[in-house]
Parts: structure tokens; sequence; C-alpha cells
């Protein structure tokens, strides 16, 4: 069976992926710029309601570089997850060299506890993505949140196609980015994965133009349609696949 995760950043959109049938939820502040740590509100929110929920860990935008203070602001943020109740956390760090940090992840997978852990896309910027995965392995990770090392899932299927296969069922591989109703189809048939997130987001209806006084642009929601419309998809798929 494939199992669809939905990110998302807002209670509505805990309520939205539960309603339409979601089977995991990642929770992020700021999904705009790929997902940040979110709030221990919303920690506290997902953990009340039915559905596994990971936390993002990731305490600003931009490089997955972090310093010693970063990694410590990391840290607290696992505890707080653990605390709230979560299933799991969403890790990722690199060094300069573009290869993972792997002194920060086992520091970090220490502080996880026995939760969940998924390896996010800093995976997808590093040089040998098949060796790292061999570390992701032996390190514990649950899964690897890939878009294999391209911008989509859809254009990287050639690469998760390769990771899947030397997966072996060791690791789970979770395709992600760009990926939406009508691309999972080919995209599972392609790879293999047996897991596929998405955001399924949709522009809010705007209530003002608050832009011009630094708040932010125009939220957007979850979509529960589009959730719909992607598990039936991805079901129609994993149906077709020979037995």
């Amino acid at each position: 069976m494939i199992r669809v995760e939905i990110c998302l950043e807002t209670p509505q959109g805990i309520e939205a992926a539960h309603a339409a049938g979601a089977d995991r939820l990642e929770l992020c502040a700021s999904l705009d710029v790929g997902g940040l740590t979110p709030s221990m509100g919303l920690m506290q929110y997902a953990a009340q309601r039915p559905l596994p929920a990971l936390a993002m860990i990731r305490p600003r935008a931009g490089t997955f570089i972090f310093d010693a203070d970063e990694a410590a602001v990391m840290q607290d943020d696992i505890r707080a997850a653990r605390a709230a109740g979560l299933a799991g956390v969403v890790l990722g760090a690199l060094r300069p060299d573009r290869h993972l940090d792997h002194e920060l992840l086992l520091r970090l997978s220490d502080a996880c506890g026995d939760m969940e852990r998924t390896l996010h896309r800093a995976f997808d910027l590093t040089q040998d993505p098949f060796a790292e995965m061999e570390f992701a392995i032996s390190a514990g990770f649950t899964r690897i949140l890939t878009s294999g090392q391209k911008p989509s899932a859809p254009d990287g299927a050639d690469c998760l196609a390769r990771l899947q296969q030397q997966a072996r069922g060791r690791i789970i591989i979770l395709a992600g980015s760009g990926v939406n109703a009508q691309n999972v189809g080919p995209l599972i048939s392609q790879t293999g994965v047996t897991e596929v997130h998405a955001s399924c987001r949709k522009p809010a209806v705007p209530i003002a133009d608050d832009a011009a006084f630094g708040f932010g642009s125009q939220p957007v929601v979850t979509d529960p349609d589009a959730i719909r419309a992607l598990i039936a998809a991805a079901g129609q798929t994993d149906r077709n696949q020979p037995a």
C-alpha cells in the first residue's frame, strides 16, 4: 500500500489532512522557505489528533550547515517534540564539503530516543547520495525524504529508482517535492517507492492587502480535495502493480 504524508503548517492543515485520509503529517513553519521548526503549540495540537506527526527540526532558512549554538537549539526542539508526544522528527545537516554532517546527526539522533527520524532533503544536496543512504541506515533513520537530487521528484525519478533498489527494505524512500495527483502514478511506477510526500496547498481567500506592512504574503491553506485526489491516484497505481 502506498502511504501519503502531507506537510503543513497550520491547525487547518492538520484537520484537512485527517479528513482527507492522509497517513502521516510533517509539521512545519514557513513552508515557503522549505519548512522550519513548528511552534510548540502546533506540536501539541497535532499530538492530540489521530494521525502520526513528525516535526521538522530546522532553526532557520538557508544553508543546512549549522553551528554549535544552532545545534543546541535543535536538540532542545527535539526534546520539545518528544515532550509534546509526537511520533518523530525530520532532520538534516550538511558539512561545507557537501557531505552529511554525520557527527551532528548522530548527536541529534541521540536526543530523539525511540522517535521516528526522517532524513530530509539536505540529502539531495550531497555529493554521494548512495553512500549517505548507507550512513542513514546505520544511524537508524526510519526514512529519507528525497526528490532524487533534482528540484522535483518526477525529475529525479531515475535516482529515486536506484535509491529504492539499493534500500532493499532497510530504509523507506519517501518521494517528495512537486508530487501531485497528476504525476504520482508514473512516479510510483518508475521508482517503486511506497511512500510519497506533498503539501497539497492552494491560495487562501484574501482578507486584506497587508504585505505593505511587512507581515508577509497572503496565507495558503491545505486543500483536502487535492489530498483525496493524490491518495486516489496513488492507490490506483498500487492496485496496478504486479503481485
